[in-house]
């Protein structure tokens, strides 16, 4: 039976936990799209790859939505959403919406957010995203490094 349900918004955020799994001895399968049929059942782990980083809200919701609905019928009980660790998604992204998404079908009335993938210099200290120890660099569209991202999360559906 898996274990854990992974919904990842791209195909590079979900190759990154799929390999993390696999090293910490979690036999792991990784599918691009919502899965169809049953995985086998010496599985651990199973990583959905979407593509719903950029795409409309709606569909970004309806996607993740769907791979939910399918891990819960394969009987997954731990469910993680792996949304891109840079944190690009403006306030128009699809983080707050899916993660809303998400949190109502659990029927769960807080998450944790972490924006971080330390192996790649990106963390956060006290609520400020920190790129390589720094709070000086910038990555694309994310909050200025040293700033909250309290922020893109105060009104995630908005």
């Amino acid at each position: 039976m898996i274990k854990i349900g992974v919904i990842a918004d791209d195909f590079t955020g979900a190759t990154d936990i799929a390999s993390f799994l696999v090293e910490n001895g979690l036999p792991t399968v990784q599918i691009n799209g919502v899965p169809t049929g049953k995985m086998p059942e010496a599985i651990d782990a199973l990583v959905i790859s979407l593509k719903t980083r950029s795409c409309p809200v709606v569909e970004a919701t309806q996607q993740s939505l769907a791979a939910l609905s399918w891990l819960q019928q394969q009987g997954c009980k731990q469910i993680y959403f792996k949304y891109c660790s840079t944190f690009d998604s403006t306030a128009k992204g699809n983080i707050g919406p899916v993660t809303d998404a998400l949190m109502d079908a659990l029927d769960t009335p807080f998450t944790v957010f972490s924006p971080a993938l330390p192996v790649n210099g990106r963390t956060v200290y006290q609520g400020v995203f920190v790129r390589n120890e720094s709070t000086a660099g910038r990555i694309r569209d994310a909050p200025s490094p040293g700033k909250s991202h309290d922020r893109q999360l105060s009104s995630p559906s908005g």
